[in-house]
């Protein structure tokens, strides 16, 4: 940490320089004592990050930003609010510390917290930063988590644990023993330190593969924020060997949407031709895989068996997604769309061989209006498409 960056007139200048084009900045220079411009940018780019992503951090003066990718890898406030909730007790340690979001949040629900960071100019910007915001039952150490679990037999109520992938694996395909900290080579030290884990892992990790590699599972968060997934949880319980409960959340500014299911229940879906309505499941529930399971809990059907599209004939203002009317159900020929003058719509494809490009091309639709297209196959195979006003 260079203090210099702390100074009065440095923060001034970081502050009232946030909208500034960066190589203006870099091109005319600073000549603040201490500090080169490089470093002064530096906290430009990092704190711009942290406007929407981390406003408690943004609003807080004398904050010290780590490099921008710090800031990028970081749980968002509203993930850490979320996870921490979920959780509770005396004592908890995160042994993937970095920039600290999710300890700060941890740390309304525990009594003790202790912050593990394995860079130590990272662990004392984190340290520093706390005590700007306050915050005085985290403890902060300068060491892997992992080694400091072996060095330090101390038992906790918790475990929290966000291993990121190595950036030598390669695929889109990934295992979380190809992440470090590799978690399932040390799950038995895990245990033996906490009868609770709680685990993050990126939403590209495929849910079947996590729960062959990890033991004990006992419920799987999927968050999503505005219709993006953002991370998975995984809820280990030492012992626990009953069936999975996924939970699917879809954050919004208003409310919640929740969906819950037993992963190990096979369900058959219920089918139909398209109806009155059509439903779009958010981007959680889809993350979840849990499609049959839809159509036993909620009074809809499925269009498809690949599909992954809903229908009804009387509207359900609940369902965890998007909502249309459906205006017209009509084959997908490009006579037909002549014949309606299209111009311009909303175009999505589920269970379609045409992406949404070589659609717009054949049938010359531009992007926009309030128009919404779902170009899909339906029950008995056809090649549809369902013109549609959001409701």
């Amino acid at each position: 940490m260079n203090l210099a960056i702390l100074n009065t007139e440095v923060q001034e200048f970081i502050s009232e320089n946030l909208q500034t084009d960066i190589n203006a900045i870099l091109l005319k220079g600073t000549n603040f004592e201490g500090v080169d411009t490089k470093a002064i940018v530096a906290q430009i780019e990092a704190k711009k990050r942290c406007k929407t992503k981390l406003s408690t951090w943004f609003n807080t003066t004398n904050i010290y930003y780590p490099n921008k990718l710090n800031i990028e890898q970081t749980s968002s406030e509203i993930t850490a609010k979320y996870k921490a909730e979920l959780i509770s007790g005396n004592t908890i340690i995160d042994v993937t510390g970095g920039f600290g979001v999710d300890c700060f949040y941890f740390s309304k629900h525990f009594k003790a917290v202790t912050h593990c960071e394995i860079n130590e100019t990272l662990s004392e910007i984190v340290a520093h930063n706390y005590k700007q915001l306050q915050i005085e039952n985290i403890t902060t150490v300068k060491t892997d988590g992992i080694a400091y679990l072996q060095s330090e037999p101390k038992t906790y109520d918790w475990i929290y644990i966000d291993p990121s992938r190595r950036h030598d694996s390669k695929g889109k395909v990934f295992f979380l023993k190809d992440c470090l900290p590799n978690v399932p080579e040390h799950l038995e030290l895990l245990f033996k330190t906490a009868k609770n884990i709680l685990v993050k892992t990126s939403p590209l990790l495929d849910i079947s593969i996590g729960i062959n590699e990890l033991n004990h599972v006992k419920t799987i968060h999927i968050v999503a924020v505005n219709n993006e997934v953002k991370e998975l949880l995984w809820v280990l319980e030492h012992d626990y060997n009953n069936a999975i409960t996924i939970k699917t959340v879809n954050i919004k500014k208003d409310t919640n949407a929740y969906f819950n299911f037993n992963f190990s229940i096979s369900t058959h879906a219920n089918y139909s031709k398209p109806l009155s309505f059509l439903y779009e499941p958010n981007a959680a529930i889809l993350k979840s895989g849990a499609f049959n399971q839809i159509t036993q809990q909620l009074p809809v059907f499925k269009l498809h068996q690949h599909s992954h599209l809903y229908t009804n004939e009387t509207m359900l203002e609940t369902f965890p997604g998007r909502i249309f009317k459906i205006e017209n159900n009509i084959a997908y020929n490009k006579k037909v769309f002549k014949k309606l003058g299209i111009s311009k719509a909303n175009i999505t494809t589920r269970n379609f061989p045409e992406t949404v490009q070589q659609i717009r091309k054949k049938l010359h639709i531009k992007d926009g209006g309030s128009l919404y297209i779902f170009f899909t196959t339906d029950i008995d195979n056809n090649k549809i498409a369902l013109l549609c006003s959001k409701v």
